[in-house]
């Protein structure tokens, strides 16, 4: 919470819950994140969100950017398309 705080106080515009190294986002981090920020800031849910619904489960719970490694995989679990190398 302070650190939330401290970070509107310093003008960010985003927070943000881990990078991965030691543990991961979760949904409890990322709401009541937002609930400290509200509208004042983005959250940003990064470290462990390897699925779609790992990303959107985050979403819900107030995130509006995902930081992960598998955004390729993510995709293609969606139905994107396939990348091709040219």
């Amino acid at each position: 919470i302070l650190c939330c705080e401290l970070s509107l106080a310093a003008k960010a515009d985003f927070v943000k819950t881990a990078t991965g190294f030691l543990g991961g986002a979760t949904k409890e981090d990322v709401s009541l994140m937002r609930g400290v920020v509200g509208t004042r800031a983005g959250v940003k849910a990064s470290g462990g969100i390897r699925t779609a619904a790992a990303a959107q489960t985050m979403m819900d719970a107030g995130a509006n950017r995902i930081g992960t490694s598998s955004g390729v995989a993510i995709v293609h679990e969606l139905g994107g398309p396939e990348f091709q190398e040219h």
